[in-house]
């Protein structure tokens, strides 16, 4: 018998001890302090802003004005949105007024990929949540919002409600029951796409969204 198969008896002959499951729960109960919406909203915004990201708290009637004004600030004049979503119609109903053109994803991306990756500079979607503790967006991607739709466009704008907002990851997970089910795609985004190379130069938008902009609901943002 070999080094190698003498250390892999003794290996399976040892004995299994049970052991317990952490209390997962317990630690954060007592590592983590209940926190109102506005102060969760504060953490999560200035943890996100350090990453480059821009904020904007606006109400739920405002918020189509403040998208109007970022894009028109930053003089982009094709949106794309998902017309089979109340948020995206309702962008498409106030833009088109204003001589913005709201592109939906509305068939495969094989019949207009061109159009997609060279043609779309800043698209809209919405938040499932947050996270305050690493000023973290959690998108649930699904028909009506492809993951392109956040990866693809050099600038992404994100609607999220302010009582959304929660803790920890933990608590996002357990809040939302995360164990019962996940898309095909859930992200996490913590602000703009970015990179270093050899020499630690900081680089956005290498494998995504150059910029991210969130548009913050509630009066507490």
């Amino acid at each position: 018998m070999s080094a190698r198969d003498r250390i892999l008896a003794k290996l399976n002959a040892a004995p299994v001890l049970p052991k317990a499951a952490p209390e997962i729960a317990d630690w954060y109960a007592a590592h983590r302090s209940a926190e109102t919406t506005a102060e969760k909203s504060a953490r999560f915004r200035g943890c996100i802003e350090f990453a480059h990201a821009e904020v904007y708290a606006v109400s739920n009637a405002s918020w189509p004005q403040k998208l109007w004004e970022v894009l028109s600030a930053k003089q982009l004049e094709k949106l794309l949105v998902a017309p089979g979503t109340t948020h995206g119609q309702r962008a498409i109903d106030v833009l088109s007024e204003s001589g913005i053109a709201c592109r939906g994803y509305e068939q495969k991306i094989e019949d207009w990929k061109e159009e997609m990756f060279h043609d779309i500079p800043a698209s809209l979607t919405i938040a499932r949540s947050a996270i305050a503790e690493t000023g973290t967006l959690v998108l649930w991607p699904d028909a009506h919002e492809p993951r392109l739709m956040s990866l693809v466009p050099p600038v992404h704008i994100v609607l999220l409600d302010a009582s959304n907002i929660h803790n920890t990851f933990y608590e996002a997970m357990t809040a939302e029951g995360w164990a019962d089910g996940l898309p095909t795609n859930a992200l996490l985004i913590s602000g703009p796409s970015k990179t270093a190379d050899i020499q630690v130069t900081l680089a956005y938008g290498a494998h995504g969204p150059k910029e991210l902009i969130v548009l913050l609901i509630g009066d507490e943002a």
